[in-house]
């Protein structure tokens, strides 16, 4: 009996050494990527390019990297992005297109920028909050020609930011393959991280003006409060800035 129950023991901690590290380990990491129109990665994840993009193919979304790089691949492992004697899919557009995220994790933002051919053509303020999973940024006014947009979504609480180019050539009759408008950045306006804002009644914010405490903007379609005395500064640039996040306006 006692051989019995010193088998059926050892029976169970093999079997409990089996599942538990299936049932503790991690799930793969998931952020988001441009869908529309196709950033590279999403290219390499629908098979549309005419090479083997390895392992990106299957991680379009996890093009991660620290802030401020100016690479397709934000300097990650996915340095495929970066190289340009790759022939890369062109989408033809006219010159207001609107990019559609798919976000797997909305992380709170701090900004979204695009750059076109590395340089700064837009930006959204993210105001430090979690955006809708299905945010869109329509960019105006895009200059004719073939161009690489650089796509940079600066995450609020982290050193991070996630990265995407999207090849475009941009023709005076072409179409907006997203079909939407939700702002145009601030070479036209701007948003407020997905959405329509309403009519803003609060004063617009100003770099010269002073606030003290308990003052209301509004910047970007959406409403802050000043939490103590500030001047010239962004309302939404900073987390732990001047400024607190009252809504959509």
């Amino acid at each position: 009996m006692k051989r019995l129950r010193a088998a059926l023991l050892a029976a169970v901690v093999g079997a409990t050494a089996i599942i538990a590290p299936i049932a503790i380990a991690p799930s793969a990491s998931a952020h988001g990527w441009i869908t529309s129109p196709p950033s590279r990665q999403d290219q390499c994840a629908t098979g549309a390019t005419s090479f083997d993009c390895g392992g990106l193919k299957y991680e379009p979304q996890s093009v991660e990297a620290v802030k401020g790089s100016m690479q397709c691949s934000g300097g990650s492992g996915y340095t495929i992005l970066d190289d340009e004697s790759k022939p890369w899919p062109r989408t033809t557009t006219g010159r207001d297109v609107t990019f559609q995220w798919k976000l797997t994790a909305n992380h709170a933002t701090s900004v979204w920028e695009y750059f076109v051919d590395g340089q700064l053509f837009a930006s959204f303020d993210g105001g430090g909050v979690q955006p809708p999973k299905d945010i869109s940024h329509t960019l105006k006014g895009l200059p004719l020609g073939n161009h690489t947009i650089l796509a940079r979504w600066s995450v609020a609480d982290t050193v991070n930011a996630f990265y995407n180019c999207v090849d475009l050539t941009v023709t005076a009759d072409g179409t907006n393959p997203g079909g939407g408008d939700n702002g145009g950045g601030d070479n036209g306006g701007g948003d407020n991280g997905g959405g329509t804002p309403g009519e803003c009644t609060d004063a617009a914010w100003s770099s010269t003006a002073t606030y003290t405490g308990g003052a209301k903007v509004s910047h970007n379609g959406n409403i802050f409060e000043a939490k103590w005395w500030t001047q010239n500064n962004v309302p939404g640039a900073e987390q732990w800035g001047p400024w607190k996040l009252i809504g959509a306006c």
